[in-house]
């Protein structure tokens, strides 16, 4: 199955909602954005889905923070998963006491070949098992961007490592991107949004075209829960 991540998850009330409609992790946000949450307000969210029979994993989304901040804001906030999506080095990933996942930025200069040498070198540097997150970048601003990259860059990368792929999704081409690139996950934000808000509705209808498209031989939520959460290095999608 194709793992399914909403990020800027602001309310325990949305998260709730989006638990019962079975994605696998969501987002919070800790660095400056529009959908930044506080330590609080990311405790009560937790606390909300902790009490469910089965909640999705919840990844705290960090740029360009103190790895001992991010350890401590991890444990208070009962979070899953770290993402990194700023400038941290790749061997800043061993300074983080939880599964970590890493933002690679794409900018339209990028080619293929150079951001498959750039994860190759950097999970070789990492030396611990963590997944890479394909995102734009655009000036300043470290994701949650709404803007696209090159799909055929997309399937060149998720061919040849399991990567999440991040911006300008929504469910008007998401169906597209799965039935063409076919990567571990997807991770959506300002896509199923209306008005600065998670719309539900938009929620729903990206889900059901998700799961439509989906290879039922393919083990990537096997995958997340081994490799990831488990840190099992021998494990194949």
């Amino acid at each position: 199955m194709t793992l399914i991540k909403i990020c800027g998850i602001t309310s325990a009330q949305d998260a709730l909602e989006i638990a019962g409609l079975r994605v696998d992790m969501i987002g919070l946000v800790f660095a400056e954005s529009s959908r930044r949450v506080s330590s609080e307000t990311a405790s009560e969210i937790t606390a909300a889905l902790r009490a469910l029979d089965s909640c999705p994993a919840v990844a705290g989304v960090f740029v360009n923070e103190d790895p001992q901040t991010i350890n401590k804001i991890a444990q208070e906030c009962r979070l899953d998963i770290v993402q990194l999506s700023g400038d941290e080095s790749w061997d800043s990933c061993r300074e983080i006491a939880y599964p970590v996942i890493m933002a690679v930025h794409i900018t339209p200069s990028m080619q293929a070949g150079d951001i498959i040498e750039h994860i190759k070198q950097g999970m070789e540097q990492a030396k611990r098992p963590l997944l890479c997150l394909l995102d734009s970048r655009e000036g300043h601003k470290y994701g949650g961007t709404g803007r696209s990259f090159s799909r055929e860059i997309a399937g060149e990368v998720s061919a040849a490592f399991p990567v999440i792929i991040a911006g300008g999704l929504s469910p008007e081409n998401v169906g597209g991107l799965v039935g063409r690139v076919r990567p571990l996950g997807v991770d959506v934000s300002s896509g199923v949004e209306t008005g600065g808000r998670k719309d539900m509705a938009k929620i729903r209808s990206l889900i059901k075209i998700v799961r439509s498209l989906e290879d039922p031989t393919d083990m990537s939520r096997d995958f997340i829960e081994k490799y990831l959460l488990k840190g099992e290095q021998n494990v194949t999608r």
